[in-house]
């Protein structure tokens, strides 16, 4: 899977912009007026509104924000885990700790009635 560039410069050229109305408050303000924004990346098909802010240029930023923040989030690779095995002293601490947890346990069990 291919990395995706998050600069600024790079995700304008990859994305289409188009300006819409959002529904909810705010009166004829924002029904008149189209502040929302919509970007669409191409090449990943991940589609980012943003029509919080009043003014068409903030939401513009904070949809831009938000697509490359998206895609750092798709760039991740997280790192492979190497296997270890426990050491024998782990082992053998571990195994003395349950048979010590075992004995502690045996100890509350009611007496049986042999008198």
């Amino acid at each position: 899977m291919p990395r995706h560039a998050t600069d600024r410069h790079t995700l304008e050229r990859e994305t289409d912009v188009s300006f819409l109305r959002r529904s909810g408050p705010g009166g004829q303000h924002r029904n008149k007026v189209e502040t929302a924004v919509r970007l669409v990346h191409r090449p990943t098909g991940i589609i980012v509104v943003s029509s919080r802010h009043r003014s068409q240029s903030m939401n513009r930023e904070a949809a831009f924000e938000r697509l490359a923040e998206r895609l750092r989030t798709l760039n991740h690779r997280p790192k492979t885990r190497v296997a270890t095995r426990p050491s024998r002293a782990s082992r053998r601490r571990r195994l003395e700790a349950k048979r010590a947890r075992s004995t502690i346990k045996r100890g509350r069990r009611r007496p049986t009635g042999e008198d």
